[in-house]
Order: C-alpha cells, then structure tokens, then sequence
C-alpha cells in the first residue's frame, strides 16, 4: 500500500497543527507506454517473446479496460521511422536512436489489427524498417524517458499515472564513468513522486540488477536501496502478459466510510477486494448484414383527441413523478420514492467497534462471503493513519480482533464483521502472501439463520466405513493426481470463452481459449493411475451403469400395435426382391432418408430433391 506504510510513517505527536496533504481524488486515465529495446532482434528468439506479451496485453486491454491509454515505443534503434500518426510527434523533441510506433492511445480494433500485422511481418521487416543501433551508439536512457513523457503530456486527456514498461536484455546501458549515466539517476530523481511508475522487464532469466537498475528504480521511487528484492523475471514477464500491473489501490476502492470506536472518537477508512471481478461487457443487439450495434430508444406519448377539429393530437410524455402501490383491504396507499427512500436511509454508512476478542477465536476459514481489507486515509478525518496504525500494533500485539458492526453502503443491511490484524510476509511465494498487506482483514461472520440444516445419516455412517485397504488404494490416487494451485495463470473459463468469440468477431480471425493449457493431460493422468485401476476395483467392485428405461407411450391404441425393428443401416438396397418385399408389406419407414433416395434412383431410375421431406419419399415409392 503507497499511502500507509507503518515502517515508514511519521511517529505520534500531539501537536495538532500539522497540516496533512489530502490525497487527490483520481478521475482520470492511465497511461501504460511499452519501450522494447531493439537489441533483442540480436537474438531473435527473445523479440518474438517480447511482441507475443505485448500482443496479449493489447488483446487484454481491448477486452478489459477501453479507458487506458497504450502506446509503444523502439529504442536503441538505427532508423527512427514516421509513425502511423505523424501528427502525433508535433511540438515534441524527438530524440535519436528512438521511434515511435503508436503513441498513447485508448485502443480500438484498427489499433491492435495494426499491431498485428506489425507483429507478423516482424521477423522479417524489423531489421530494414527500424534496425539495430550498434552498441557504443544506442540511445540516451535519459532522452528516452524525457520521449515517454512528452508522449503523455501531448495525448489530450487527463493522466493520473504513467506506467512505464520496458523489456530489454542489456544489465547497463551506459558505463558509469559516462556524462549519460549521470543524467539518467538525475532524470530519475527528477521523476520522483510525479504518479510515474517505472516497470523492468528482463527477457532473460538472469539478470544482474545490481550493475543499473537498482539504484535507478530505487530513486524512482523513493526507497531505500537496501530494501530493494528483485522480482523472478519470468513472473515479471507473466503478469506483463497478463497485464496485471501494480495500479494506484485509490482506484480499486470500493468506497469509503467512517469507523467509530467511541464516543467522539471516529476515523476514515477505505475498503477493498482481494480479487478483481472479471466484468462482462455490456450486452447489445448486432444487425446480421454489417454487425452494426441496434440502439433502442423509449418513448412514451400520450393521444388526445380533439372532437370539434376531429384530430388527434399527439405529445411526448417524460414521466417524473412515480410511486409505489400497496392494496390494504379495500384502500390503496400510495408511497413516493421519496418516503420510501427516507425509511431505507434511516442509518449512514459505517463501521461501529463492539468489543474484541482472542484471535483463537475465530476460524481460519468462514464460508460466509468474501472478505475484505480497509486501510485507513485522511481524507475526511486527518490523523486517521495514526489511530488506524495504533489499534492494528495493539491487536498483533495483544493477538486480538475486532468486532465491529458494519454498513458497507447506503440501503444495505448491517453485517457484523471481524477486524483480523494481517502483515505482509515477504518470504512466501504464495499466492496469499500476495495478497496480504499490513492492515486489517475484514471477516464477515455468519449469523443463525445463515446455517444450513443437512440430513447426513444417509451416508455419514459406520456402515459406509472403508477398510484400511480403500484408505490406502485412495492416498495413492491422491498423490498420482496433483496440479500446482497458480490463481494468478488459471483463466476464468467463462470469460475466457467470452473473450475469444468477441475476438473472433473483431477479427474474424478464430482464437483459442488459454484456459485449458495449464490443466493436466488426461491420457497422462490415465496412464498414471493404470496399475492402480486393478486394486481400485478388487477393494471397491465395479460399479455397473443403471440402464435408463424407456416410457411406454400412453397414447390410445399403441399397446396393440407391434413394434417394428428398424432396418440396418448396412443392409444391401441393390436387392431387388427383398426391396420389393419391403414395398408389398409397407415397411419403408424403416429406411432412412439417404436408402430412400438410393432405392428410388436404384430401382426406379429417379431422383427427388433434396429438400423433399420423408413422408412425402414413401409415399412416391409407394405409388410407383
């Protein structure tokens, strides 16, 4: 968290004076500017890794967010071509060894069909359009961020952060005895604390951050060096292609609230999901002929008609005034929005501290709804970081938490919650220690009428107990089928097959789903388990399929009728006398369609359509 940090908070005072800055309320865009280094086209195989993440970041971003802006960038090039929009470069300083290939942009489907065929042609036309740069002549760093950041200014829409992203293979692009690495740190330094973050993605796995990077990222962002741990380039390179990027978490608050812990004693606070909800895009009607969007629009009119002109008049009606009904007995009561409105606002949003408990308390795991995180801000009530800092210390040290009673929005029921103190464990890789910030985990508990009522004495008996044998046949079964648990690469099956028909229909280009790759191979896992199977079924017995049975037709007069076997589908339809045969006795209905029509140009030298419907077939045989 960017705003909250309790290392690094100012200590407690009692003066009353100080004069907190308030954050700024974020209402405008974010801009994500992708640089790639053309050295990587020295190894061919690490440009190609680096347009494919790109392309699934622009793909991504079509689909998920239409508001951020993208653009992309080449440096340490030989040729610095025109992009696509030369417009775009006026009033900008455009510095050597670089080029622009699309500023940022809120991208469309042109956009990302350009950069597709851009991508395509790259192996070939990426050496002849823009070229590699040799190595004591590359480009400024320093000039490249200054190219970023004019890009931004000049985009004409309000930034609230700048993202940029750069992938390259070179630990240190200027010797440190040069005029260029001085001004690169005061370009950094010069960054700092102006919503600009700067993303290293290495496209080796190796990588030293120690001989550059480090102290450029760390002046970035105005951090210790010492605190610096560099992340695992190819995670790095996962999430890029994901782009699940670290956003500002102002923008993913759920909204903001007040938390009283006494009498004149209240705080602001925030809240937030630990998981973004994949949202779907809008439904809409698309015409057949050119897939244009189909815009419906209401109106209510209202026709007077006029008797002494014997015309009819016809107004546009906008209805205001709306109410609710409610038949009691033989009266009608009739309540506004307003009055109805009134009795659901009876209580303002916010959280109310009850009491504490032992962390022991509570359960690891309440199946009741998702939790939530809160983390405290000044922008109601100043000196909220400070109580919010001092009640979490206490409850990790006193191994408390906190029972609250909580109104997360206007109109909405109380629930009561548990304030679970969390820290960050930056030792752990796993995906909970990803999630987990220092702050408090909001619990939300379950109440009497939430717990279900189930009847397990149908199974949950010492009848159904399996011998040591199955318990051992099982363990092993268990052992042989494993996965590795990575929310962060496992797709949303749903809206990844969402994702790929709206592909298909943006680019009549068919696309895959990606949801199924990181599961196991079944013919694998079969194999696995082959010498087990054997041992399975001695312990368990084979388990026989129940034969569905057909209902008998209850319709008048069909248990006297015989029923028929239908006829083979190989049955030789070149045999005249048994054809025939067929014929005399009726029994044609037997035959499918394709038999009819071989018999009837067969034996009759014939043909009917292929629209003629079966019936209609027979009855042309029949009469022949």
């Amino acid at each position: 968290m960017s705003s909250w940090n309790p290392e690094f908070e100012i200590s407690i005072s009692d003066s009353e004076d100080e004069g907190d800055q308030l954050q700024k309320k974020f209402s405008g865009r974010e801009s994500i500017i992708f640089v790639i280094d053309a050295n990587l086209y020295n190894r061919s195989e690490l440009l190609d890794n680096a347009l494919v993440i790109i392309r699934r970041a622009f793909l991504s971003g079509l689909l998920v967010n239409d508001r951020d802006l993208i653009g992309l960038i080449f440096a340490n090039t030989k040729h610095s071509p025109e992009p696509h929009e030369p417009n775009c470069l006026d009033d900008i300083i455009m510095p050597e060894k670089c080029a622009v290939f699309l500023p940022p942009r809120q991208l469309n489907t042109a956009i990302v069909q350009m950069f597709l065929r851009f991508v395509e042609t790259a192996p070939t036309q990426f050496d002849k359009i823009y070229g590699v740069a040799p190595e004591d002549e590359g480009c400024n760093f320093s000039h490249m961020l200054r190219l970023c950041m004019d890009l931004v200014q000049h985009c004409n829409y309000l930034i609230d952060n700048t993202t940029i992203v750069y992938l390259t293979d070179i630990e240190l692009p200027h010797p440190h005895d040069s005029e260029c690495y001085r001004q690169v740190l005061q370009k950094a330094a010069d960054l700092k604390g102006k919503d600009v973050e700067f993303h290293l993605i290495p496209m080796i796995d190796i990588f030293n951050y120690d001989l550059f990077y480090k102290e450029f990222i760390c002046l970035i962002q105005d951090t210790d060096i010492d605190c610096f741990e560099p992340t695992d380039p190819k995670r790095l390179r996962e999430m890029l292609a994901n782009r699940k990027f670290k956003q500002h978490y102002v923008r993913r608050s759920l909204g903001h609230f007040k938390f009283t812990l006494g009498p004149n004693l209240v705080l602001s606070a925030q809240y937030f999901n630990y998981y973004q909800k994949g949202k779907k895009p809008q439904k809409v009607l698309l015409q057949r002929t050119d897939s244009a969007v189909v815009r419906k629009h209401r109106i209510t009119q209202v026709r007077k008609q006029d008797e002494e002109m014997d015309a009819e008049e016809v107004k546009d009606v906008n209805i205001k005034n709306a109410w609710y009904e409610i038949n009691l007995g033989s009266e009608k009561m009739r309540l506004s929005y307003e009055q109805v409105n009134r009795v659901r606002n009876l209580h303002p949003p916010g959280m109310s501290l009850l009491g504490f408990k032992p962390r022991s308390s509570l359960a690891s795991a309440i199946y009741c709804k998702t939790a939530n995180f809160m983390y405290p801000d000044d922008i109601h009530i100043e000196g909220s970081k400070r109580l919010f800092r001092a009640l979490w210390e206490k409850c990790i040290e006193k191994e408390k938490i906190a029972i609250c009673l909580f109104m997360c929005r206007r109109k909405s029921m109380p629930r009561y919650v548990a304030l679970v103190p969390v820290q960050k464990n930056t030792d752990s890789e796993t995906h909970e220690a990803i999630m987990l910030n220092d702050g408090f985990k909001i619990v939300y508990l379950s109440c009497a009428t939430y717990i279900r009522s189930f009847n397990l004495s149908d199974w949950n008996t010492p009848d159904n107990d399996a011998n040591d044998d199955g318990l051992q046949v099982c363990e092993k079964l268990m052992k042989k089928f494993r996965l590795d648990y990575k929310p962060d690469i496992l797709y949303d099956p749903d809206l990844d097959q969402l994702q790929s028909k709206l592909l298909s229909l943006a680019f009549n280009v068919s696309y895959e789903t990606l949801g199924s790759q990181y599961f196991p191979n079944p013919d694998i896992q079969t194999q696995r388990i082959q010498k087990l199977l054997p041992t399975f079924e001695e312990v368990f017995g084979t388990e026989m399929p129940e034969v569905s049975k057909r209902s008998s037709d209850k319709t008048s007069g069909s248990s006297n009728i015989a029923k028929k076997p239908k006829l083979s589908a190989d049955f030789d339809v070149k045999n005249e006398a048994y054809i025939k045969e067929m014929i005399k006795n009726k029994s044609l209905n037997s035959c499918t369609k394709d038999q009819l029509m071989e018999i009837l140009s067969t034996h009759f030298n014939k043909k009917a359509p292929k629209t003629i419907k079966k019936q209609d077939l027979i009855d042309i045989i029949y009469n022949l």
